[in-house]
């Protein structure tokens, strides 16, 4: 099944759903970075987070995503458009730790919770829009809550999972967000509290076929769906970004790469592409200064 997320509302309540699979995308982040499990989990878990939180802009405007809790896990960090493609990486890859009594992979101690999650919303105006929250748990559903709370007045509860294989491979990733909007009654609160409680972990019912829209009407009645959105992992990087990249070093610091190495290779942090630029290369640019 292809990743894709849908929007929505509950009939005759104020109350938006949105819901995602990104099964596929988060197993592309795994290949590419090498993810160990809880690794793949917390990124997967932020990147379902983030795409939701994306498709509540109208304007499709940037928006960049960092979480540091501390953790062994280090920073995280996931970029998207609202077009419905995101990009991500975590600071160390290769962590793998498991609850004690619960044998499940232990997120909130990977990430840690001694830090922040900061949201920047760039929409084309002079100044982007910046906002940060401390975390709560290091779980990343937790934290996108209170970010909903804090930072944008909008009571929410987020449910993201992600189910790693035996062999790493991510069997099953995806999320869903109920928010209150305005209007909304203690009835309504009590509503949606009850519905939550013991329902059944998201990513379990999207390895058991379920999708979006089907995961939202188990948890709700009556949701319409409003509006469908396919997603999917890609970097977009290319030589000539990181051309003008290194532009932006100045001349005396190309020059002295170049009288150094005669060459200079970067390396994309989202996608672990290298680009290798030649002594040819780098004089043309120091000339163009």
């Amino acid at each position: 099944m292809k990743d894709y997320l849908v929007r929505g509302m509950v009939k005759n309540r104020p109350i938006r759903v949105f819901a995602c699979q990104t099964t596929n995308l988060v197993e592309e982040a795994r290949k590419l970075h090498d993810l160990w499990p809880t690794s793949a989990a917390a990124l997967g878990r932020m990147m379902s987070s983030v795409l939701m939180m994306a498709s509540m802009e109208k304007n499709n405007e940037k928006l960049t995503v960092t979480i540091n809790g501390g953790g062994p896990i280090g920073t995280m960090l996931c970029v998207t458009r609202g077009d419905g493609k995101i990009k991500g990486f975590v600071g160390d890859p290769h962590c793998m730790y498991t609850n004690n009594e619960t044998g499940k992979l232990a997120v909130g101690y990977a990430v840690g919770n001694q830090g922040y999650l900061q949201v920047i919303k760039d929409m084309g105006l002079k100044e982007p829009f910046v906002s940060q929250v401390p975390l709560q748990s290091g779980e990343i559903g937790d934290d996108f809550t209170m970010y909903f709370a804090a930072s944008e007045q909008t009571p929410s509860a987020v449910s993201v999972g992600v189910l790693v294989g035996e062999t790493n491979e991510v069997l099953a990733s995806g999320g869903f967000i109920v928010q209150m909007m305005p209007g909304a009654t203690e009835e309504d609160i009590t509503y949606v509290e009850e519905a939550l409680t013991d329902f059944p972990p998201v990513s379990s019912q999207i390895h058991d076929g379920l999708t979006p829209e089907e995961i939202l009407e188990r948890l709700l009645d009556d949701v319409e769906i409003l509006g469908h959105q396919d997603l999917k992992y890609e970097c977009g990087c290319s030589k000539e970004h990181f051309a003008e990249a290194l532009l932006t070093l100045g001349k005396s610091e190309l020059e002295d790469i170049l009288n150094t190495d005669g060459f200079c290779e970067v390396n994309c942090q989202f996608c672990n592409k290298k680009y290798r630029f030649e002594k040819a290369e780098l004089e043309a640019m120091i000339a163009s200064l």
